[in-house]
């Protein structure tokens, strides 16, 4: 499926440039470091990241709210492109990837455990904007994890070990989410604990759900979607889910929600 993996960072992000460095003792790896922010498509050469199948942007993840985390997501915009990318329009992605590397990184933090740092998944935010198939992986959320080696070697071992051993797993049900917020404590657990592999995540706040959205997130998965899973819970009150459902209706694919899955 994937044969030919890029990992990019900005040479500006401290998150990004601790996880290559780290990968780099791996070996075999490509690397593209920019110079500016890796979020703005028009900072990218995207004639270099086109000779690839898969892009890995190795990333810092920023919060007000502070907090350790280790993060992965796909990228792209529901609603307007306040960083990077372009409106409405999100890359495509791996459910497949997105889970093996989810599992990898969890599995890598039980042999080499981080004081404090939570994993999770987050929705799919911000740019660029790239034809191939892509995911985000980041450290967060201040200087101090940045730069934290032993969470860059974590997610670098993690990394590698993922594009080593990376296989299509035709059991796995391949599904988008809607609903809930941003760090998907739900779909966090359905990535981790079933048969289940997620690829993009529409959050509640971005909401109203419309079609083009759906389609984009159907569009936006490298495998066929089997399944829309909902957040019921997390889809607002009883007129957000009527018109949530109205729109889901006019997709053939079946809808379950989160607390109908064993995780």
């Amino acid at each position: 499926m994937y044969n030919n993996f890029l990992i990019v960072a900005s040479k500006l992000d401290k998150a990004g440039i601790n996880i290559t460095t780290q990968l780099s003792q791996f070996g075999g790896f490509n690397f593209y470091l920019v110079d500016e922010e890796i979020i703005y498509t028009e900072n990218l050469n995207l004639e270099k990241i086109n000779k690839y199948d898969f892009i890995v942007f190795a990333s810092k993840h920023v919060s007000e709210k502070g907090g350790k985390t280790l993060s992965i997501h796909a990228p792209g915009n529901w609603g307007k492109a306040e960083f990077g990318g372009k409106e409405g329009r999100v890359c495509k992605t791996s459910a497949l990837f997105q889970k093996q590397l989810f599992e990898k990184i969890n599995s890598t933090l039980k042999k080499f455990p981080l004081n404090g740092y939570d994993l999770t998944l987050e929705c799919t935010h911000h740019g660029p904007l790239i034809e191939k198939p892509c995911v985000f992986v980041e450290i967060g959320a201040t200087e101090t994890e940045w730069k934290d080696r032993k969470a860059g070697f974590v997610m670098a071992k993690a990394i590698a070990e993922t594009i080593e051993e990376f296989k299509e797993n035709p059991y796995n049900e391949i599904a988008i989410g809607i609903g809930g917020p941003h760090y998907c404590p739900n779909f966090n657990k359905i990535q981790l604990n079933s048969n289940i592999a997620l690829s993009h995540v529409i959050s509640q706040y971005a909401f109203p759900i419309t079609e083009e959205m759906v389609q984009e997130a159907i569009a936006g998965t490298d495998e066929d979607v089997d399944v829309i899973l909902l957040d019921w819970k997390g889809l607002g009150n009883a007129e957000q889910r009527k018109q949530i459902l109205e729109v889901l209706d006019k997709f053939y694919i079946p809808k379950k929600r989160t607390s109908e899955i064993s995780k």
